[in-house]
């Protein structure tokens, strides 16, 4: 079995121009250059992630399996072990309570004002007819 090629992260971060793109999706490193003008999202959304970690917006589209399979051809190694905490993890979600005032404000009020002013605009214009 081959050995399995690392790059470093400022290694990829260079291959972000269009005669040369990487991107990184789940720690490997694919060389996405002759892709470009193939992939059915178009050349600027591999373009937007050339040189970094795609994995977040990969996950987010729900590739298919064939997709998934496809880009198997495409790798090229792995970010290597050191860099891999360096990536920006995504986010934490926040989950508000029922508790919270803002939650009650916005999921109850807004709307209901919203349906009233609807309502209303509703019965003033069928009654002018």
């Amino acid at each position: 079995m081959a050995e399995v090629k690392h790059y470093t992260l400022e290694e990829i971060q260079q291959h972000n121009t269009s005669k040369s793109t990487w991107i990184i999706i789940h720690n490997k490193v694919y060389d996405v250059t002759k892709f470009l003008e193939e992939h059915p999202g178009g050349e600027e959304v591999l373009r937007e992630q050339a040189g970094g970690d795609a994995t977040e917006t990969f996950e987010d589209i729900g590739h298919s399996t064939d997709a998934r399979n496809m880009s198997k051809d495409f790798v090229i190694g792995e970010l290597h072990p050191d860099d891999r905490s360096k990536l920006q993890k995504p986010a934490d979600t926040f989950i508000t309570t029922t508790e919270s005032e803002s939650s009650w404000w916005s999921n109850w009020i807004i709307p209901g004002i919203s349906a009233i002013i609807v309502a209303l605009m509703y019965r003033f214009y069928m009654t002018d007819e």
